[in-house]
């Protein structure tokens, strides 16, 4: 156990990569431009781009924000990366926005994607810096998983090697993030399965 596990879901939701409504609308005022798909070699001011926002979030609702990880490559030291901050941030409910949405605007995040048949996410837009902020309820399968994945990649150099060629190769002919994911999604899943494996849990 350790403080990416302990006390949070149990194994067989972590290693269960669910899937929201197909039919769900996610966006919040429609669907935004499309964003050019950016790998940019890594940065040291991507961590201090993250504790600056880390302490303003943190100010803004205390004792609302549980938790504010840095998550994705601009988390991994030397990884190249869509010059964007991943953050997760973990509230006790997503559904309730009028807890935290009105704070987070005040500070320059507008809502934009609202998905509630996956695991309540929300996520929240940030310009300048380019930030991604993704609001999760306690003990989310996905947000373990973010954390997995990136302790993983800061420990092992050879699968964060293969992950930088597979995101090198995915943006290739592609105008959008989703397909950009979706060419990287077979690496990824195996990085994965090696995590599980590592820790002895059975796949489904």
């Amino acid at each position: 156990m350790d403080r990416s596990t302990e006390g949070g879901p149990p194994p067989t939701a972590i290693v269960t990569f669910a899937d929201g409504d197909p039919d769900e609308n996610p966006w919040v005022a429609g669907t935004p431009p499309i964003e050019a798909v950016e790998i940019a070699a890594y940065s040291p001011e991507w961590p201090a781009l993250f504790e600056a926002s880390r302490e303003l979030i943190a100010l803004a609702f205390p004792g609302i924000a549980l938790t504010i990880e840095h998550i994705g490559s601009t988390a991994v030291p030397d990884l190249a990366a869509k010059p964007i901050i991943d953050i997760d941030l973990i509230v006790t409910d997503p559904s309730l926005e009028e807890t935290y949405v009105p704070a987070l605007a005040t500070l320059g995040y507008m809502l934009t994607i609202r998905e509630r048949s996956w695991y309540q996410h929300r996520m929240l837009r940030h310009d300048k810096p380019r930030i991604n902020l993704h609001v999760f309820g306690r003990n989310c399968p996905e947000h373990v998983r973010h954390i997995l994945f990136r302790d993983w990649l800061r420990t092992h150099p050879e699968d964060c090697a293969r992950y930088a060629r597979v995101k090198d190769e995915a943006r290739i002919g592609v105008t959008n993030v989703r397909d950009y994911n979706r060419n990287k999604e077979a690496v990824v899943r195996d990085i994965y399965s090696k995590i599980f494996d590592n820790r002895g849990w059975t796949t489904v």
